[in-house]
């Protein structure tokens, strides 16, 4: 470091990131202080400072940073070996210790963990420490990580397997001199056990023959409503099983089936404009989110996606991981299922890199139709990713006039329009208001339904 940056730091006094000892005799309170930081942010310590920032210095011999490297490794459980340098700050000589955060933040100090709050060390709680041994073990006995007990080699499926080399091939430009099982493999999704090639988790959610027969939640229903809300009927409901590339594709096609398209005409424009009420890249990544991000371990839930009149709700198992929030998941990127988001990544189906999110909020903010934000919401049980249909036609953009607007307005409000009504709110003959009702038919605004006399028109 240099002078002026130990000067700034002895400047601060003590911070959460900065500790000063006065002299080494301080030396179980240094240790403790190494694993404070290292359970923590990380930090420094400056050894010769006073609690007020007063120089005091150190008396410095040949073999004391040794001497000082070797009792932080002795007394530190894993063994610590942060870096020490000297400086000389007038004419007095102060040693810095740069401690880094710890991997797992399981460090011991004298066989005791400690963390750093504020400007002090503490000893951490013994509920505390066992979380974080607990979130530990959690990571290696990751889901997407582990052999699947009841599969074998036989309930892979071939065909699945090659249409991802396929795929994968024609995405690299350049052909593969590996077989489906060492692509398979070197991805994660086969292990050997005692000379018997395996199935993973994540080999049967992405290349078994019946992934629902092992892990019968990994199907994702979508159900329909008529309204706002939920009630008692539904206009359709509907599980999607199979491989997650089939359950992804197959959802992604229905839903997209299942929202309105508004086709319209811009001035001096003779082909029509289709603008789809959500963006489609949006269904898209929001419906993989939920089926890669989801916690398998809650064998009794599965992903479930609503479809409302004014918004569709995509619901994960699982909360968000550790450190995620809804207000920071633009910044901080972390996988659940590290395995199946590369293989996924590696055939397009999603971004590896994080960027997805941004992409939804940005995709969002440039559709024509100009809808809301999407929310984010945890449960603790669940993540609710809800996207909004745009509150009032007048915000699509299109060249609509005031007749038409009305129109529009009235039959938001009462559901339905017959061409006489037309006619007195416009103050206008039949024949202009059958006019006008046509032309927002021609546009796909409104729909036609009835015959004759009993000819009706509702928003489409």
């Amino acid at each position: 470091m240099l002078k002026e940056d130990v000067l700034r730091l002895v400047n601060q006094r003590e911070t959460e990131s900065i500790e000063l000892k006065s002299s080494l005799s301080k030396l179980e309170e240094i240790v403790e202080a190494i694993s404070g930081f290292s359970n923590t942010k990380g930090g420094k310590i400056l050894i010769g400072v006073s609690n007020n920032g007063k120089i005091l210095g150190v008396k410095i011999g040949k073999d004391t940073v040794e001497r000082l490297t070797n009792k932080i490794a002795q007394n530190t459980d894993p063994k610590v070996q942060p870096r020490i340098s000297i400086q000389e700050i007038n004419k007095k000589k102060i040693i810095v210790i740069d401690v880094k955060e710890g991997v797992d933040k399981l460090v011991l100090a004298f066989g005791r963990p400690y963390k750093r709050v504020g400007k002090s060390t503490v000893r951490m709680s013994k509920d505390e420490y066992e979380r974080l041994i607990l979130e530990k073990h959690k990571e290696k006995l990751r889901f997407d990580n582990q052999i699947c007990e009841e599969a074998s080699y036989d309930d892979i499926d071939e065909s699945t397997v090659n249409w991802f080399i396929e795929r994968y091939e024609f995405l690299i430009g350049r052909k593969l001199h590996l077989s489906g099982a060492e692509l398979v493999k070197s991805f994660g999704c086969l292990a050997k056990i005692d000379e018997e090639v395996r199935l993973t988790n994540v080999g049967v959610l992405l290349f078994g023959k019946d992934p629902q027969k092992f892990y019968p939640n990994s199907r994702v229903t979508v159900v329909i409503y008529p309204g706002r809300s939920i009630g008692t009927k539904h206009i359709d409901l509907r599980d999607f099983e199979g491989t997650l590339f089939k359950i992804i594709d197959d959802v992604d096609d229905f839903i997209k089936k299942n929202i309105h398209t508004y086709s319209y005409l811009k001035k001096k424009q003779v082909p029509r404009e289709s603008i789809p009420q959500y963006p489609y890249f949006v269904i898209r990544e929001l419906l993989v989110n939920a089926v890669a991000h989801r916690d398998y371990n809650l064998s009794g839930a599965r992903a479930i996606i609503k479809i409302f009149e004014d918004r569709i709700e995509y619901q994960s198992p699982g909360p968000l991981p550790k450190g995620i929030t809804p207000e920071n998941i633009t910044e901080e990127v972390y996988h659940r299922n590290p395995i199946l988001m590369k293989v996924l990544s590696k055939v397009k189906y999603v971004e590896e890199i994080g960027e997805g999110w941004d992409r939804v909020i940005e995709e969002t903010k440039n559709h024509p139709l100009k809808p809301k934000a999407p929310k984010i919401e945890d449960t603790g049980l669940s993540v609710i990713v809800t996207i909004y249909s745009p509150e009032k036609l007048e915000l699509m953009g299109m060249d609509l006039n005031e007749r038409q607007k009305k129109i529009i307005k009235f039959i938001e409000e009462n559901k339905r329009m017959t061409t006489s009504q037309c006619a007195h709110l416009l103050n206008v003959s039949n024949d202009t208001a059958l006019r006008e009702l046509l032309k927002l038919r021609s546009l796909g605004l409104i729909g036609q339904k009835g015959v004759g006399r009993g000819t009706y028109y509702t928003i489409k």
